[in-house]
């Protein structure tokens, strides 16, 4: 424990104490530099030149990190590490039940791999993954903003599990035409959120609340939220594409998604119950789009983007027989036990996946897979 103390003081004091002072750093992201107070970290995703932004869940924000890793890498290597728990681990001077891989993004520019790592002791950590290279990231003096988002639940707030409603303040995250896209839950009276928020920061933040049909529960949600969700255009039309426990694949016309609004989604597919999406992203190979799904209790899917503009229906029955699926087609990949994935290039995807031997890999996927 005293060598991951001696790292975390190095690489993380940041995240444990309040930046006393602030100073200005002149660019077009409004920046100042300064040691952000980073309580979890909870999702992860890239906006513009390099910045990173951090949702933090306990505390109810997002934080803009200026990673200063923007050399733009036309054709990344692929990333080959086993057993990255272990190796991590070490890195902390810990043990790997300690720790908890809680996201990865690419880094668009660089193709450098940021992972997120909780310890059991609270604290959260970033790293950053080049090539087999993994090393800690500081958040001590460097330029950063701060949204703190509002309407979230309590600090004390608790589902009927009695797990925390606060961390579920942002549940995902992406970055969109200017815009940091949050997922999360509200307090209001519809809690399933979806926020959208002007980068560079300013006070403003539009909230919308979400509604859907899920199918495997045949019935109508406010309450849960958006597990995992990526943006596409649909003849011309801007959607947000979200997926939510068990396993409803749902359409949001952006345009709709303002501040106030309480939006109904079409919802496109059942993709099964009994299962929890991850990750969703979009590939491209030659002249067609996919999109790639990771889920805690099924395989990877693979849905083509031109069945998905060709169904115009929208589940409003409940589906026939418990783990059925509907709707729109999808094929379910060879791949199994994937915790994380993210986009490296058009074809290529980066994968923590639990191998059948028990080993956690990080690995680069071939265009065999579209």
């Amino acid at each position: 424990m005293k060598k991951l103390y001696a790292v975390l003081a190095v690489g993380f004091a940041g995240l444990l104490l309040l930046a006393t002072t602030t100073r200005p750093v002149q660019n077009q992201y409004g920046l100042v530099i300064g040691t952000p107070t980073i309580k979890s970290i909870n999702a992860l995703t890239f906006g513009p030149d390099g910045v990173l932004f951090i949702g933090d869940g306990r505390s109810a924000s997002v934080f803009a990190v200026d990673t200063k890793d923007a050399e733009s890498v036309d054709k990344p290597n692929a990333v080959e590490i086993k057993n990255v728990d272990q190796k991590i681990a070490a890195l902390l001077g810990t043990d790997v039940k300690n720790i908890t891989i809680q996201d990865i993004a690419v880094n668009p520019k660089s193709k450098n791999v940021y992972c997120a790592v909780q310890h059991s002791d609270g604290t959260p950590v970033l790293l950053k993954i080049e090539g087999d290279k993994i090393s800690p990231v500081s958040l001590k003096e460097v330029p950063f903003s701060i949204m703190a988002l509002t309407n979230v639940p309590s600090e004390d707030a608790k589902d009927r599990r009695g797990e925390s409603l606060r961390i579920a303040a942002i549940s995902d995250m992406g970055y969109a035409d200017g815009k940091v896209l949050v997922s999360g839950l509200s307090n209001q009276e519809f809690g399933s959120t979806f926020r959208s928020i002007p980068f560079p920061f300013t006070n403003a933040q539009d909230q919308a609340s979400l509604e859907i049909y899920h199918a495997a529960h045949a019935k109508y949600e406010t309450m849960a939220p958006i597990k995992t969700f990526t943006t596409t255009e649909i003849k011309g039309k801007k959607y947000l594409l979200a997926s939510y426990t068990c396993t409803p694949l749902v359409l949001f016309p952006m345009d709709e998604l303002k501040a106030g609004h309480h939006v109904k989604g079409r919802t496109v597919a059942e993709m099964g119950s009994g299962n929890q999406p991850l990750d969703i992203i979009t590939l491209k190979k030659g002249n067609e789009s996919f999109l790639v799904m990771a889920n805690s209790n099924r395989p990877v899917f693979k849905v083509r983007h031109k069945n998905l503009e060709a169904y115009q229906g929208s589940l409003t029955m409940p589906v026939a027989e418990n783990f059925a699926t509907a709707g729109v087609d999808f094929v379910s990949l060879p791949l199994t036990n994937v915790i994380q994935l993210d986009k490296l290039d058009d074809t290529r995807m980066i994968l923590l996946q639990r191998r059948s031997d028990g080993n956690l890999d990080l690995w680069t996927s071939s265009d065999r897979y579209l």
